[in-house]
């Protein structure tokens, strides 16, 4: 692939860029809303309306990158979303803040961003060979990870500074993420196959929907994208509830902000450090021989978590887990891409991501519900056990995988 790694360091810096301006914006955005006068009801409704546009457009906005658009979605989207937090920013800015503005900027880049990143699945498949997936996943992964790491301390003292200074952050970095993409030499279109659903554009309400469901037809029909997509989902929304878990018991136990901040600041480090050891731990085995030992390697943690009490425990536990799951979910999403037709990548990708969105949206709810009835230890010792089951469903799974799927390195 001529300039593959150039197209490879440009797309991970509009990843990372991307990354990191919505952490510095997003920690934030709460509380320019409660200072403004905004209920706790009204942000959480705010949140709600983001969410939900996240999980309705990209699928809708996965159809035309695999048709070729990838590049002309992705940067019409970042240069939307700049402009989107320009408008904040300018909005915050000034002494009488319009909220109706202020909101429709807000929704406006939310759904921007939920374009460009179901666009954006499916471009490690074309701008790196199969070899290079998990090293280049796993980059891409520390790149977030770094973000949120960084992003919060860097949004908490820029809106010290200027309630506005993170917003414009944000808008610069989504017009770095544009300039790069558009900078990459690669079309990002996937190479067209005969049959190829690419091929063979259809119109109307019904043919945009069957479009955009086909991720979820290529998920059902093979073996190992279904284990993908269960693993993927149950791990994200019990790592969601025990995070929030985590948080209902220091704060029952009488902790504040630094005990819980020692703990983002552990895990956020141990996620670091797992996303770039993952090729070197992972790279030399399928992904069925990394996710089993993997799976029951999470249990532990997770039931240890039930019996800590001080915040460094917490933050230790927690930071191992984040440790482990890199190396499973690298191994995963490169074999995800490896079979995934290529005119499917978004879609697919656009599936996996959705159901683990959804996971990690309810999990909170679930979470304080749990330790409100039946405290934090019982919802720990509960986790723990839902991941058991988890990790006997992947033992019991990958055996029965076709042999390609089961044993062919990513």
């Amino acid at each position: 692939m001529p300039g593959a790694r150039r197209d490879v360091r440009l797309f991970w810096w509009a990843g990372t860029c991307d990354a990191l301006g919505s952490q510095v914006s997003g920690l934030v955005l709460p509380l320019l809303l409660l200072s403004l006068g905004w209920s706790p009801a009204e942000v959480g409704v705010v949140a709600g309306l983001s969410a939900a546009a996240t999980l309705l457009l990209g699928p809708l906005a996965a159809v035309p990158a695999d048709r070729g658009a990838r590049k002309s979605v992705m940067v019409g989207a970042a240069v939307v979303s700049a402009l989107a937090m320009a408008c904040v920013a300018v909005t915050v800015g000034r002494e009488t803040v319009l909220p109706a503005v202020l909101l429709t900027a807000v929704l406006v880049e939310r759904c921007a961003t939920s374009c460009y990143e179901a666009a954006s699945l499916g471009t490690v498949a074309l701008v790196s060979p199969p070899g290079e997936h998990r090293r280049v996943l796993s980059r891409l992964q520390a790149g977030e990870r770094g973000a949120l790491v960084l992003g919060p301390a860097l949004g908490g003292l820029l809106f010290h500074t200027g309630r506005w200074l993170p917003f414009l952050a944000d808008a610069l970095s989504y017009a770095v993420a544009a300039g790069c993409i558009r900078a990459m030499r690669a079309d990002l279109a996937p190479a067209r196959e005969h049959g190829s659903p690419a091929g063979t554009p259809r119109r109307g309400p019904r043919a945009l929907a069957a479009e955009a469901g086909a991720g979820v037809a290529v998920i059902r029909r093979d073996p190992f994208l279904r284990l993908a997509f269960v693993w993927l989902t149950a791990v994200n929304a019990l790592l969601v509830a025990l995070y929030y878990t985590t948080v209902f018991a220091l704060q029952g136990g009488g902790r504040g902000a630094a005990a819980l901040g020692l703990v983002l600041a552990l895990a956020g480090a141990a996620g670091l450090g797992g996303a770039l050891l993952a090729p070197a731990l992972a790279g030399r085995h399928s992904a069925r021989r990394v996710l089993v030992p993997v799976s029951w390697l999470l249990v532990p943690p997770a039931a240890a978590l039930a019996t800590a009490r001080e915040g460094w425990q917490f933050g230790l536990l927690f930071g191992l887990l984040c440790v482990l799951t890199p190396l499973a979910t690298v191994a995963l999403q490169a074999r995800v891409i490896q079979v995934t037709p290529p005119a499917l990548q978004a879609r697919t990708g656009t599936v996996l991501a959705t159901a683990a969105g959804a996971g990690a949206a309810l999990a909170p709810a679930l979470a304080g519900l749990a330790a409100d009835r039946a405290g934090a230890a019982v919802t720990f010792t509960g986790c723990a056990l839902l991941l058991a089951v988890l990790a006997l469903y992947a033992t019991c799974t990958a055996p029965g995988l076709p042999r390609a799927d089961a044993e062919g390195a990513a």
